[in-house]
């Protein structure tokens, strides 16, 4: 991965964080969170980095609570735990 200023993140960045899918989200989060670990930005590009990563953090949260309520719901309610043996048509 290639250490770029938050400006210049892929255009997903100047996206609505609303607007991104968890893939998109997560990827911009990660990228986020390798140029802050690198120590190449700026004070103000860290604090602007780590609201956007926050945001993104966020969505991501929000749309995997959504996905494990959509998951209880096919489920009857009841989460239940994974059997591999069943995701193998076994059992």
């Amino acid at each position: 991965m290639v250490n770029r200023p938050v400006h210049d993140i892929a255009p997903a960045a100047a996206a609505p964080v609303s607007a991104l899918s968890f893939e998109q989200a997560l990827d911009e989060l990660d990228a986020l969170v390798h140029q802050m670990e690198s120590g190449e930005l700026a004070l103000s590009e860290s604090i602007a980095a780590y609201r956007r990563g926050a945001e993104l953090a966020q969505h991501c949260q929000g749309m995997l609570a959504a996905a494990e309520q959509e998951i209880s719901k096919l489920d009857g309610e009841v989460l239940k735990p994974l059997d591999p043996a069943e995701l193998r048509g076994a059992g």
